[in-house]
């Protein structure tokens, strides 16, 4: 079942799985940190919009409002970026006018205005709330080390004011009480960051001629990823039928050639030859075959992706585990898109990674395919020169899908990919 990130994107994920909540929890805290700074700079800024307005009245404003209005943008252009690192790419408006009089006629600049608002108020009140939760949990629990430091009669702090300490025992219960603030901690983390989200994806947004604007560049640029790997797809199949099949069909006629002119003065050497035509033709339809399973392998045809992709993983040098759900059949160029991405990182887990084991994770979810490949390998992975991840970049895009590699050093190496189901 898909879990949401932390702005409301969905990644195929179990979400009471503990590793993964344990992550969603820490995904939340980064997101809730970056998202308390954020307000803590647009309080700032829009104390300087308040007094700037106000000094307007004795002309002394009019000099420096534009200044802070840019100074505004600056803060809601990081904003912007924070956002899109976390979810949908959300698009920076034009530069603001030089004079204060069309800045402030332009829509987004009211918006931002109104984002500051809320973001420095409601924003800064649940920011502060998910990062002193865990600081909550890790004082109570501790609470038993560090109790005897306490004045004597102390009933504040730990315990909320509640529960009167008078010995070692009742520290105890306090740190139950850790228990249950790590039990919050788990539940609303992960929540909290969407509702500090909202303004800003409903504010910060540009206006629709700016999105149609942007779906255009994005549909150009996928039709060129298409075209390039069409183009791509040619010269890998051309590149196998020249140096493997064409090579062992030029072998096969020699042999022939050569078998014939050895039929009259020496038999036994013809049979012999004839014998190793024979194998390099069996060899040359054996890559034959495989060339065209690499067009559109038949058991996507025959069977299911998900016996597709189990077929990969019994053939994978190292060990891999496939978990898929598929209530229904994809698009057939879905599939193979989605079977060949699986099987090129595959392969690049079995020739850079260095891992001892990968998953294959496959959903479908609102009309969507989610693939997740993870392996527990060193880490580093990028799209350098022959690693294969620009072209499955490629493959995804030029089916208007997403792509996304998390692969710190160390480890683990996590690709995404969703693609639409096309149906």
């Amino acid at each position: 079942m898909p879990v949401n990130d932390p702005t409301g994107g969905e990644k195929p994920v179990r979400p009471w799985d503990p590793i993964v909540r344990g992550r969603a929890t820490l995904d939340g805290l980064e997101y809730l940190a970056g998202g308390f700074g954020t307000a803590v700079l647009v309080l700032i800024a829009l104390l300087g919009v308040i007094v700037s307005a106000l000094a307007c009245l004795v002309g002394v404003g009019l000099l420096v409002l534009p200044t802070a209005l840019r100074v505004l943008r600056a803060i809601a252009d990081r904003e912007r970026a924070r956002l899109s690192r976390w979810g949908p790419e959300i698009i920076a408006p034009e530069p603001l006018p030089s004079g204060l009089r069309a800045a402030l006629k332009q829509p987004v600049t009211r918006r931002e205005l109104a984002w500051a608002l809320t973001h420095g108020s409601f924003g800064l009140v649940l920011g502060l709330i998910g990062i002193t939760l865990p600081l909550y949990a890790a004082r109570d629990i501790t609470y038993p080390l560090w109790w005897h430091l306490m004045p004597p009669g102390e009933t504040g702090g730990p315990g909320m004011g509640l529960l009167e300490v008078n010995g070692l025992p009742d520290t105890f219960v306090i740190a139950v009480m850790g228990l249950g603030w790590i039990v919050l901690t788990l539940l609303l983390v992960p929540v909290i960051p969407r509702l500090q989200a909202w303004p800003g994806r409903r504010l910060l947004a540009a206006g629709p001629g700016v999105d149609l604007a942007l779906r255009v560049a994005q549909l150009t640029a996928t039709r060129a990823a298409a075209v390039d790997a069409h183009a791509a797809e040619l010269r890998r199949i051309e590149r196998l039928l020249h140096d493997g099949t064409q090579n062992r069909i030029v072998a096969v006629t020699v042999m022939l050639g050569a078998a014939r002119r050895a039929v009259a003065r020496d038999p036994a050497t013809a049979e012999a030859m004839l014998e190793n035509a024979q194998g390099a033709a069996e060899q040359a339809l054996a890559e034959l075959r495989g060339v065209v399973r690499s067009i559109l392998p038949p058991v996507l045809e025959d069977r299911s992706l998900s016996d597709a992709l189990t077929g990969l993983a019994a053939a994978s040098p190292v060990p891999c585990g496939i978990d898929a759900d598929l209530p229904r059949r994809c698009a057939v160029s879905v599939e193979a898109t989605a079977y060949f991405v699986v099987a090129e990182a595959l392969n690049n887990v079995a020739r850079h990674s260095g891992a001892g084991r990968a998953t294959v994770t496959v959903r479908q979810r609102d009309s969507r395919l989610w693939l997740t490949i993870v392996d527990d390998g060193r880490g580093g992975a990028g799209e350098r020169s022959g690693s294969g991840l620009a072209g499955i970049r490629h493959r995804t895009e030029a089916h208007d899908g997403t792509f996304a590699l998390t692969s710190p050093p160390g480890g683990p190496t996590t690709l995404n990919v969703s693609l639409p189901c096309g149906l």
